[in-house]
């Protein structure tokens, strides 16, 4: 199985680690050729949200992922860009997932922005989140959130419930990291990676 992770923003190379620790050596590629061969992609990153987005149309990966018909995951920054918008840029996004990315505004003192930390995850709602992880921990870097929508598989709690994990068709995004996320994200993703 060919794996591919999509080189084009911040944090490539935790995902990178996290799928050799499974047996898997991904290609790491901005190449739509390349891309074109993989059986699965994964769409990770930390960055700005309108910045990547003009290095995916400049590199025509925007038509590409849309056009995509095997399983692919976008992490993070990755989730957020399969939106319609981001208010990060006021970006225009890929539209994957039928809402928008919207700033946190905490609502106490205690609330830091960016949301940083151990969070967990309920409200399961998809076969790659296995349901023995309900309530599970998993790891969150982002200052921007996806406000709960029809695609929402799995939900997280910071100054407001948000969408923690998207799913429509063959494509699936976590808010959270799960490279990151110890022996949780290592299970998620080795069920998206075996059984996807």
């Amino acid at each position: 199985m060919l794996v591919a992770v999509i080189n084009n923003c911040g944090n490539i190379y935790s995902v990178d680690y996290a799928l050799r620790r499974l047996g898997i050596e991904p290609v790491l590629t901005t190449d739509p050729k390349i891309l074109s061969k993989a059986d699965k992609i994964i769409f990770p990153g930390q960055g700005e949200a309108s910045t990547t987005m003009q290095h995916l149309r400049e590199s025509g990966l925007d038509q590409f992922i849309l056009e995509w018909r095997k399983p692919f995951m976008g992490i993070c920054i990755g989730m957020q860009l399969m939106c319609n918008h981001s208010e990060e840029g006021d970006a225009d996004c890929l539209g994957i997932f039928d809402t928008k990315v919207t700033r946190f505004i905490p609502t106490s003192q205690r609330e830091k922005v960016p949301h940083m930390g151990w969070n967990s995850i309920y409200n399961l709602q998809t076969e790659f989140l296995p349901a023995n992880l309900e309530n599970s921990y998993v790891y969150y870097v982002h200052s921007y959130y996806v406000a709960l929508c029809k695609e929402t598989v799995a939900t997280t709690d910071y100054t407001l419930p948000f969408s923690a994990a998207l799913q429509k068709e063959n494509y699936y995004a976590t808010q959270f990291h799960p490279e990151k996320s110890g022996s949780v994200g290592e299970l998620i993703l080795k069920k998206w990676l075996i059984e996807k």
